[in-house]
């Protein structure tokens, strides 16, 4: 797949899919089939595998291969999937390659985890997936720590597709849009419906979603209203699930999946 069809695919929804268990605490490889699958068929554009809502720390690499080797062929071509990769260095270029050869389209790299990895370092870790990697990169970034400069850096990767921003900085958004406006990188909202407004108002496109696990029509719906700028639309949308996304936020962002979870079995 050319970066460019990746990059229409990010301008649209990135839903990150649960994984499902089975009793013993193992994947659910039916279930979790089952799942991505239903998300796919309801038109989501980017289907994300072993995103933080698919809760990657928590799995065991083989398992993160295994979900996104489900995940790749639950969708069956009807839409873009993104595989995660992270961890240390060797571990995310082994899981690019791998998920490059099962049939990914794209993979997702997390920012790394270490507390002593200074920001041009982390910068770096993303340069160095996006080169070896067989298929287009998307950097996920949660930190208000890297500068404009490494942005920049960052987004004139040949095989950078975009950057999906999950920090509510928006002046630095502002700024790196700017920055970078010359490159054909794309910056996407990584906080999913209920920042994608402002960020769409900066220049960004699309967004991630943990809602179309349960929901998918309401994700669609405020897509299609920012697509063609009814702001008043959005927000009226963005309302209906504020709840929602609240629960997901307590104890840190810790109750994310489990309501996600939760609300997906009331469904």
């Amino acid at each position: 797949m050319s970066i460019e069809r990746v990059r229409d695919a990010l301008r649209g929804i990135s839903g990150v899919h649960v994984t499902a268990y089975d009793a013993e605490g193992g994947v659910d490889a039916a279930l979790t089939g089952r799942v991505v699958a239903r998300v796919a068929e309801a038109g989501i554009h980017n289907i994300v595998s072993g995103g933080n809502t698919g809760e990657f720390y928590a799995l065991a690499p083989a398992e993160i291969r295994r979900v996104q080797e489900i995940a790749i062929a639950a969708v069956a071509g009807r839409a873009l999937v993104a595989a995660a990769v992270g961890r240390s260095l060797r571990e995310a270029i082994a899981t690019a390659r791998e998920a490059g050869g099962m049939g990914a389209d794209a993979v997702m790299a997390h920012q790394p985890l270490d507390p002593f990895a200074a920001p041009s370092a982390q910068v770096d870790y993303f340069l160095a997936i996006a080169e070896a990697a067989s298929v287009p990169l998307v950097a996920y970034v949660r930190s208000n720590d890297i500068g404009l400069s490494d942005f920049t850096r960052l987004a004139a990767h040949k095989n950078l597709a975009g950057i999906k921003f999950a920090t509510p900085n928006l002046m630095l958004l502002a700024d790196c849009i700017r920055a970078t406006a010359h490159l054909p990188a794309i910056w996407v909202c990584g906080l999913a419906e209920g920042w994608a407004a402002p960020f769409y108002a900066l220049g960004a496109k699309g967004f991630t979603s943990g809602l179309v696990n349960v929901a998918p029509e309401r994700s669609l719906g405020i897509h299609a209203a920012l697509e063609v700028g009814d702001y008043d639309e959005a927000r009226r949308q963005v309302a209906a699930i504020a709840a929602f996304e609240t629960m997901r936020t307590k104890h840190n962002n810790g109750a994310n999946v489990t309501v996600v979870k939760e609300a997906m079995m009331l469904a």
